[in-house]
């Protein structure tokens, strides 16, 4: 009976313990996406950084406002998918905004309810080592050989 004890802790032990790695993999990094709210169309950049269940990492999200870059907070990680809280600062208030993602491949499917106020659903991209693709298309420069004034 003992042994059937052990064996059954240590294989929950070790599918705890693949779950995080797994998870460590899939989701830190560097992820994009936009979506359009209230506000206006917003982009956002996060950078997830993983230890076992715990996420960590900073936001920067780009408005027709301004830009800002926070740093998120109760960040967990599981097999069922991703969890934290960015807190705006907005004038004078504090607007905390909570995220649910679930992952799959290099897209997490998110969840966003900011406050009482809004919710949104959309999608990040993961952005690979060596993604040189810029985040906004820009126009050519153009250069003209104009005659001197003189």
């Amino acid at each position: 009976m003992k042994t059937i004890i052990k064996t059954v802790a240590l294989a929950a032990l070790t599918l705890a313990f693949v779950g995080t790695a797994c998870a460590e993999d899939t989701v830190a990094g560097k992820w994009k996406g936009e979506f359009d709210s209230q506000i206006g169309l917003q982009k956002y950049t996060y950078d997830f950084k993983v230890a076992g269940t715990n996420l960590t990492g900073t936001a920067i999200g780009e408005r027709e406002m301004g830009t800002n870059e926070v740093t998120l907070t109760e960040g967990t990680v599981s097999t069922n998918g991703i969890a934290f809280v960015e807190l705006l600062k907005f004038d004078d208030n504090e607007i905390r905004i909570e995220y649910t993602g679930k992952v799959s491949g290099d897209e997490i499917k998110f969840h966003r309810k900011v406050g009482d106020v809004a919710e949104e659903d959309f999608v990040v991209k993961r952005i690979k080592a060596g993604d040189t693709k810029p985040a906004v298309k820009t126009e050519p420069k153009t250069t003209t050989t104009s005659p001197r004034a003189k």
